[in-house]
């Protein structure tokens, strides 16, 4: 027979022993819990790769604002570098890196990239949207000298500094930057005085004869387009961005900004982006 003081012995061990089992249950309940991923983005289908085409007096750091908040919201991002020698040979250029970048994607265009991306983008099926940042949408045919012209409004012509240059094989040509004393005023108004200063020591040059050039396709004709319309722009008028934007039926949002919005406005350019995006591919 078993005494009080050892069934109250066996008790307790029994009641620690259980104790520690559900203990050790739950722990594993726990760990295992904290362990099974929560891939609540997996479930859903990949996100599209954001591809950014900057224009002429820039380069691909102008994107850096909206490349943070696109990567923060889970979009791979590629900034490509424009040559800004001619909107045939800069297709033809980005056309190899959006055959290299696999899977669907949402082309992205400022300015001159607008003519860019209109001809890269044509019969490229996993191309899912384009969207145009105070860009040109030319019809074949049209050059973006003409369409600056179509409507008054630009002081570009005054604004910029020709510089020529001669190739290798002995032809000439001219490049064109914007006066720096002259660049924050023409091109980026509303970007703090001293990021304008930098931007526009290290511009890029667009070659002359790129603006002169006549487009060839215009894939927005095919692919569902978004449009950002800068209301405050001296590169590009605004009338001729509205021209442009309805001819295309591109889904447009219209904001006081100067000609570098992607700058000024890193937050509203990236909203834009996500739209086309989430409305093409999900």
């Amino acid at each position: 027979m078993v005494g009080i003081k050892g069934l109250r012995v066996r008790r307790f061990v029994t009641a620690v022993a259980a104790t520690l089992t559900a203990g050790i249950a739950g722990t594993a309940f726990a760990v295992n819990a904290s362990s099974t991923p929560q891939h609540t983005d997996s479930a859903r289908q990949a996100r599209p790769t954001i591809v950014l085409e900057h224009g002429a007096f820039a380069d691909a750091s102008s994107w850096n604002g909206v490349i943070t908040r696109l990567r923060a919201d889970g979009y791979p991002v590629v900034a490509a570098a424009n040559p800004l020698r001619s909107p045939s040979g800069d297709a033809t250029a980005l056309r190899s890196l959006l055959d290299h970048i696999k899977g669907p994607k949402i082309l992205v265009g400022h300015s001159y990239g607008g003519s860019v991306i209109s001809q890269a983008a044509t019969g490229d099926h996993d191309i899912k949207a384009l969207v145009y940042v105070a860009a040109f949408l030319p019809a074949p045919g049209e050059t973006a000298l003409e369409l600056t012209n179509k409507y008054p409004g630009s002081t570009l012509p005054d604004a910029l500094d020709p510089a020529p240059y001669k190739n290798t094989d002995g032809t000439t040509g001219t490049d064109l930057y914007i006066q720096q004393d002259k660049f924050r005023h023409q091109f980026a108004a509303d970007v703090p005085r001293d990021q304008a200063a930098l931007a526009a020591a290290g511009q890029r040059p667009i070659a002359q004869a790129a603006l002169e050039e006549k487009a060839t396709t215009a894939a927005w004709k095919t692919i569902p387009s978004w449009d950002i319309i800068t209301t405050q722009d001296l590169n590009i008028p605004p009338a001729a961005q509205r021209f442009m934007a309805h001819r295309a039926h591109a889904h447009t949002t219209e904001i006081a900004a100067s000609h570098s919005v992607a700058v000024s406005h890193p937050a509203l350019v990236t909203n834009v982006i996500e739209k086309a995006a989430h409305t093409t591919t999900r």
